[in-house]
């Protein structure tokens, strides 16, 4: 019983630090490079405008995209080592 608590406290522990890890590139790439750092990328064309625009635009929404696919292959390798798995 006591190895089952410290097992799902584990899982918890990284589900939670991999939670956290997503959160922090999606507040940097849609807060920080659309909205803080776009002067400094005001000067890279990407597509026709510059990167501050590219990331408010579409940036943020790709990231967003690949942090889910991240996210769900992050959590099926967590859910067969901790003996979850489907």
């Amino acid at each position: 019983m006591a190895d089952d608590k410290s097992n799902a406290a584990e899982y918890w522990k990284a589900n939670v630090r991999t939670i956290a890890g997503c959160l922090a590139v999606w507040a940097f790439v849609s807060y920080g490079c659309a909205i803080l750092f776009r002067p400094l990328l005001a000067g890279i064309p990407v597509g026709g405008t510059d990167l501050g625009f590219w990331f408010a635009q579409q940036g943020s929404i790709l990231t967003f995209i690949v942090l889910i696919f991240f996210y769900a292959w992050k959590m099926n390798k967590l859910d067969e080592k901790y003996g979850l798995g489907e």
